[in-house]
């Protein structure tokens, strides 16, 4: 059964990479074409995605790790693609297990904890109780959404509740930067006016429509501080994974790599999310150009090398081994966006050959969003809001 579904899902992957292909093209023509059959009824990828990694009882599992673990990131991630599945009965599954076993059977009193799985001891449970912002503002986000075009009033105060909570113990009004988010409620604030954060956390388009959808101005300078993070914490145009911002008793303030991390001030796993973000960005996004021309950087790279590095040094652009097909899908939307049609075409090009890793669930992710966007499966509106496929009027 094993072997049977890994070539499901690798035959899926290159179905949906021939798909990808056409829509590259028709995006950099200036043309654009309707939702297909195929995209209204079904979302094969998704399908496979859920009967690999999605347990019964909705628990998202990375097979990778010994531990088999569970982060709140995936559940979050799992809920925006069951959403744009049009699957209410995982999405109510996934919500239910977060819940139950990450915020101990109440997500209204506390936010999800990141990690759980098979502790030291081979009982299972929670690993690690700090919280994860960027999960949190995605199942927000998400909640939020659900609330509204599936008309379910507990979804949307459970939404609201989350995001209450996520301006309450994870955001700081940093000196210099404006109110930011911080990667979790403890140990990111390093002490001396020194924080560390991640840009990775911060897609523009949800920071935008939670500041709409909770009429709270925080959201919005949230949203302008992540702005400023993106650009100054990637000044030859490659994001890092993790970064310190810190100010001086003069009230100089800085970004420097964190070179205590495990990255060593190299952008990697968590960076490659930025230019999958700024990809997705609405044309109309006041933000989205600079963006775009800011990390263009990247995109050359990437055509020099003709794979996206997994690891790039973000003050000299030294490249540190080939990322996986799950990295080439991630820049898809960058690519697309930016008018790199040589590095677009390198990479759909590459997915084809070697198709996504079907047993590798951060891989499996990353595809989801950049080749789900790249089919318009979803898109991010001038507002920040996600819309549907199957939400159009030729689906019904």
């Amino acid at each position: 059964m094993r072997l049977s579904l890994r070539s499901l899902l690798h035959h899926g992957i290159r179905n949906c990479v021939r798909i990808c292909i056409g829509s590259a093209a028709l995006s950099l023509s200036g043309l654009s074409f309707a939702a297909t059959a195929g995209n209204c009824t079904s979302w094969p990828a998704w399908e496979h995605f859920r009967q690999q990694f999605i347990t019964k009882d909705g628990r998202v599992v990375d097979h990778s790790g010994s531990i088999k673990p569970t982060v709140s990131e995936g559940q979050a991630y799992a809920m925006f693609f069951a959403m744009a599945a049009n699957d209410q009965t995982s999405f109510k599954q996934l919500l239910h297990w977060t819940g139950n076993n990450l915020a101990g059977g109440d997500l209204t009193v506390r936010l999800p904890a990141w990690q759980w799985g098979q502790r030291a001891d081979q009982s299972w449970g929670v690993i690690d109780h700090n919280s994860a912002s960027d999960a949190d503002v995605w199942m927000a986000y998400s909640l939020l959404l659900a609330g509204d075009i599936w008309g379910n009033a507990s979804y949307s105060a459970l939404g609201s509740l989350l995001a209450q909570r996520v301006l309450r113990e994870e955001s700081l009004d940093l000196p210099g930067l404006g109110f930011s988010l911080l990667p979790a409620p403890h140990g990111f604030d390093l002490g001396e006016k020194r924080w560390k954060l991640n840009p990775s956390y911060v897609p523009l388009q949800l920071l935008r429509w939670l500041a709409i959808k909770e009429h709270d101005l925080r959201w919005q300078q949230m949203a302008q501080a992540s702005f400023r993070l993106l650009i100054q914490s990637a000044p030859k145009g490659f994001s890092p994974d993790w970064i310190i911002y810190q100010t001086t008793p003069s009230g100089r303030a800085s970004f420097s790599p964190d070179l205590n991390g495990a990255e060593k001030g190299d952008g990697g796993y968590n960076a490659i999310r930025v230019y999958l973000w700024a990809g997705m960005l609405h044309a109309q996004d006041p933000e989205r150009s600079r963006l775009l021309r800011h990390f263009a950087p990247m995109a050359a790279l990437t055509e020099q090398l003709g794979y996206p590095p997994e690891f790039v040094n973000i003050q000299t652009g030294e490249a540190k081994n080939p990322g996986s097909t799950g990295f080439s899908a991630a820049l898809l939307p960058f690519l697309s966006s930016g008018q790199h049609s040589k590095a677009l075409q390198q990479q759909t090009l590459r997915i084809q050959a070697n198709g996504i890793r079907p047993d590798a669930y951060y891989d499996q992710v990353l595809a989801l969003f950049g080749l789900g966007w790249q089919e318009k499966r979803f898109a991010f509106l001038p507002d920040g809001r996600a819309e549907f496929a199957w939400q159009a009027a030729a689906c019904h």
